[in-house]
């Protein structure tokens, strides 16, 4: 084990004395590169897996006979689980070293996919995707840490254009390969894919990643610090993800978020006396890593709450399949998968401010003009608006993680990791739930009115009820038997004005906080160029 020191930099008090470096290998152990490279095929699945399944939820819906209840679960249960588990992840691989963090969290997130296939019941499969979430949220901080400590600052920004990149790949390319695999093979082949993709990154692991920890790591763990952030984050995110359902106005609604608030506020005070704590508040001294963090989150708001909507756009109103959907987005895929490495030698070159003031602007434009989309909106406009906000987000995504990241001491790199990639999942939350309250309520006020100018014969209340909740995601009921076409296409026209008017609001939102991202940017710079004493394992 070696400690390498420099004059701004001592060791922590207790730290183990410093030893000789070790030789360094020949080969490909520890290549910043192809360090790059496995990290990158680990974050794949996890990428992957965010979109993969929605694909794949009807045929599970058919074989286990799974409820409308069940199969949100399948979901949320494992967005719950990655997002409550990543700051404290990112933890425990500053203590114990991420580069075995990141071959558990692999290791663990193929075993958890061969089980979510072998499952037999939805109560198992449930399960085995909330252990599927925790060992995503153990794999994403550790991946970040890695990156941080192995590249050099002016390559850094290039490396997370590259990890950007992938992401963006996986997430874009869940809906085609889910929809191909689904339809050519079984539902469970969704999720045995990534039995052999673990194993190549648990093989290169193990072959080409090096730990690097600071010999001021921590060494022990702050349990009620986990405790209570773990448990704010819980109340949050269960409230978000079931406000749409509860309500906005309803008690236990607010209940979950006044708890949450508590334990947030439990937590700062807790972290002010822990000898080694969770989230060093220190860390958001640096105005930069702050504006990062709520840059992220306002980026995810507006990017994740809007686009939420398209696939309902797409499928309900232009009537695609789920693959010729996801071929509609490539516009946006392939636009963050070339801008993204783009991005990091821009901001290498220049610094993160401008290109992010620029991005989030771009991206406010794509947003504004995703506001405007109409039923009969052809595809080289919506190629148009998507492929603009692929162009903004792509900085965004390089640009705040390396401020976040790189202004983080080596130390607590995978916190700062955990802490960028849990902003991303309550902006997303956030937006979700936030802009979906505003397109049931704007769709709520403006379908009876759609209605009565199709023509259309009245409703009562539990028809009125059950037409507003199938306009929120553009799904036209079906006509009464032996009804005329004329009728089918009134009504039709009449449930996709609501759900047109309902996202065209959504977006006009989100392009707005897209524009109050802009100057939120004004206050981000590079990341530090030092990376402390390192202990090289």
């Amino acid at each position: 084990m070696t400690t390498d020191t420099s004059p701004a930099h001592a060791p922590a008090p207790g730290s183990p004395p410093d030893q000789p470096p070790p030789a360094p290998r020949a080969g490909l152990r520890g290549h910043p590169w192809l360090t790059l490279v496995t990290v990158a095929i680990g974050v794949m699945m996890v990428a992957l897996d965010g979109t993969i399944v929605a694909v794949a939820n009807p045929a599970i819906t058919a074989d286990l006979g799974a409820s409308l209840a069940d199969v949100q679960w399948i979901t949320n249960g494992y967005l719950l689980a990655l997002a409550v588990a990543l700051i404290t992840a990112g933890k425990v691989g500053d203590r114990f070293g991420h580069r075995q963090t990141f071959l558990v969290g692999v290791m663990g997130f193929a075993a958890a996919s061969a089980a979510i296939g072998f499952s037999g019941s939805v109560a198992w499969l449930i399960a085995f995707r909330v252990l599927q979430g925790l060992f995503g949220a153990l794999l994403m901080p550790a991946a970040l840490g890695l990156l941080r400590a192995t590249f050099p600052a002016e390559k850094l920004n290039m490396a997370i254009g590259i990890w950007g990149a992938v992401i963006g790949a996986s997430t874009a390319g869940g809906p085609i390969a889910g929809g191909l695999l689904v339809e050519h093979v079984s539902w469970q082949s969704v999720f045995f894919i990534n039995v052999p993709v673990g194993l190549l990154a648990c093989v290169l692991g193990l072959a080409i990643l090096v730990d690097h920890r600071a010999a001021a790591a921590p060494r022990s763990f702050d349990i009620p610090g986990v405790l209570l952030l773990s448990g704010g984050m819980f109340c949050l995110i269960w409230a978000l993800i079931n406000a749409p359902e509860w309500g906005w106005g309803d008690g236990t609604t607010w209940l979950f978020l006044a708890v949450s608030v508590v334990a947030f506020v439990a937590f700062a005070v807790w972290e002010r006396r822990a000898a080694e704590p969770l989230l060093p508040l220190s860390m958001f001294r640096s105005v930069p890593l702050s504006a990062g963090t709520v840059l992220m989150v306002l980026m995810a708001f507006g990017f994740m709450g809007g686009i939420f909507f398209v696939t309902f756009y797409l499928q309900n109103v232009h009537g695609m399949s789920p693959v010729d959907s996801g071929l509609h987005l490539l516009p946006l895929t392939a636009m963050m998968i070339v801008a993204s490495p783009l991005a990091g030698a821009v901001i290498t070159r220049v610094g993160p401010r401008i290109p992010l003031v620029t991005a989030m602007g771009l991206s406010a434009v794509a947003m504004f003009g995703l506001s405007t989309l109409q039923p009969e909106t052809g595809t080289l406009e919506m190629s148009v608006w998507f492929a603009l906000l692929g162009l903004g987000l792509a900085p965004v995504m390089v640009g705040a993680t390396e401020v976040i990241v790189g202004n983080a001491p080596l130390q607590h790199a995978g916190v700062a990791g955990g802490l960028q990639q849990a902003a991303m999942q309550v902006g997303g939350a956030l937006g979700t739930a936030v802009l979906g309250a505003v397109m049931a309520s704007r769709v709520g006020s403006t379908l009876p009115g759609e209605w009565q100018a199709a023509g259309l014969a009245p409703l009562d209340a539990e028809q009125s009820a059950a037409l507003r909740e199938a306009a929120e995601v553009g799904v036209v009921p079906p006509p009464p038997e032996g009804a005329p076409e004329q009728m089918a296409s009134a009504m039709a026209d009449a449930v996709h004005g609501a759900f047109i008017s309902g996202m065209g609001l959504a977006f006009a939102i989100a392009g707005g906080v897209a524009v109050l991202a802009a100057g939120v940017a004004l206050f981000t710079k590079r990341g530090r160029s030092d990376a402390g004493p390192a202990v090289h394992v």
